[in-house]
């Protein structure tokens, strides 16, 4: 019998796999300023996030785990996963890191309405407020009224399709992980993503240079290697527990922004970012003390 996995170490992997986003969306960014196409992107990311988790499977001699046990709604949801993949890329063209993160964090917000229309989830009042603050911080930080705050329409629309896909497949993800491996849903996403990605993009070559491909295959490994810890996070540790922690994506977001494209942060935006963090903290503190206590051994998914 296999040692039964700390809170600590799950969530150590939490942080690894939001820090793995971080690095995989920071490649998107870099790869984006090439000039190559959104859909020839994606492409290459599905593909490359397709291929490692092949080879991972390969190691470990679980190629069973790959296999989706419902083909229809697998690829339904991958399809959500793909058109959010293609809004991120628009979006890192047209805003820096930091902006970005501080958009796509009110997806908490929308995933916690959403759960309670769909799963019957109840919103206590302390989590209304905490929502309210929290839709706040992002006018707050996108300030629409300021000259001197100006935000890429593009950019913005761009993370709000993220959002809705990114929240729909959240909850939807709730009930496939009762029936569907971790693996696999990662792996269909990828697979899609590619083969989407493929037949959208034009058919004349595109000469790549070495760096490019080492950043595509830098950015699909990211991807999948987030992807991956973040789904072992939430099977050995209450998802309240994990979720607290996708916030630290602002702080290292903001870091890699400020290091390698030299994007400093604004008033409105550090204080529209204090106030989404405090409000995605206090949904996830107050999702993880509801949560009742698990017996050793037994996982929260």
């Amino acid at each position: 019998m296999k040692a039964p996995v700390s809170d600590l170490t799950a969530i150590l992997f939490a942080v690894f796999g939001f820090t793995c986003w971080v690095l995989g969306d920071s490649c998107i960014k870099w790869i984006g300023q090439s000039g190559l196409p959104p859909e020839e992107i994606v492409a290459f990311m599905g593909s490359f996030m397709a291929l490692t988790l092949t080879l991972q499977a390969a190691v470990r001699r679980s190629f069973g785990n790959l296999r989706p046990r419902s083909v229809v709604r697998q690829v339904l949801r991958a399809l959500l996963d793909m058109t959010n993949n293609v809004c991120v890329v628009i979006a890192l063209r047209h805003l820096s890191l930091t902006m970005f993160y501080i958009l796509v964090f009110t997806s908490p917000m929308v995933i916690s309405l959403l759960s309670a229309v769909l799963l019957g989830e109840r919103i206590t009042s302390h989590k209304a407020v905490a929502l309210l603050v929290g839709f706040g911080g992002v006018v707050i930080a996108v300030a629409p009224l300021s000259h001197a705050q100006r935000i890429d329409l593009i950019g913005l629309t761009s993370c709000l399709v993220c959002v809705a896909c990114f929240s729909v497949n959240m909850v939807w993800s709730r009930v496939l992980t009762r029936t569907e491996p971790p693996e696999s849903l990662a792996f269909c996403s990828g697979l899609v993503t590619a083969m989407a990605g493929l037949m959208l993009t034009s058919l004349h070559p595109r000469p790549l240079t070495p760096t490019l491909w080492l950043a595509l295959g830098m950015m699909g490994v990211f991807c999948a290697a987030g992807t991956l810890s973040f789904y072992f996070a939430v099977k050995h540790t209450s998802a309240g527990n994990v979720s607290q922690y996708h916030y630290t994506q602002l702080l290292t977001g903001a870091l890699i922004s400020y290091l390698v494209w030299h994007d400093k942060p604004g008033l409105p935006m550090l204080v529209g970012g204090s106030l989404i963090v405090g409000s995605g903290l206090a949904i996830a503190l107050a999702a993880h003390n509801a949560q009742p206590a698990l017996r050793p051994g037994v996982a929260s998914r």
